[in-house]
């Protein structure tokens, strides 16, 4: 026979502590998934309206009379190094993916979606902001945003 003796039961602050603790890494493990799915799903539409970025955390639609369309242009991190996002200000830098809020290189504030350094559209904004993006068409999206923007919009 054997004598037991119990712990004096600890109260709820253990499964509180493991309940919150639990909570976050779920938050953090969405954030990532979001992240990854971002990174293979993300899509760059031109409308009447302007562009609209979709499927990632930071997308958002840039009306025409935002967009500075001269700028706009095909370019790749070899040619232009000043583009190489630097400083993460708000994004995610996961490995094959550059997402969210950036200063480059030369002090520039961008909203940056690149899979792909050595083929992407850089974009200048009327708001103090680029915009560089790794589309599969990179000169079909720079062509469809110069075709679909009004007469008036975005020429400096």
């Amino acid at each position: 026979m054997r004598d037991m003796f119990p712990i004096i039961p600890g109260g709820p602050a253990p499964l509180v502590f493991s309940l919150v603790i639990g909570i976050i890494l779920i938050g953090v493990f969405l954030l990532i998934a979001s992240l990854a799915w971002g990174s293979r799903f993300t899509r760059f539409e031109v409308s009447d309206a302007g562009l609209r970025i979709r499927g990632d955390l930071y997308g958002r639609t840039i009306l025409f009379d935002r967009l500075q369309l001269d700028s706009a242009r095909v370019t790749h991190l070899a040619a232009e190094p000043s583009l190489r996002p630097r400083r993460k200000t708000n994004g995610s830098n996961m490995p094959g993916y550059w997402s969210g809020w950036f200063r480059l290189t030369d002090g520039q504030r961008a909203l940056v979606f690149l899979t792909d350094r050595s083929r992407f559209v850089y974009l200048r904004t009327h708001d103090d902001y680029a915009v560089l993006m790794s589309p599969r068409d990179p000169d079909g999206l720079v062509a469809a945003l110069r075709t679909r923007a009004p007469a008036t919009a975005g020429r400096d």
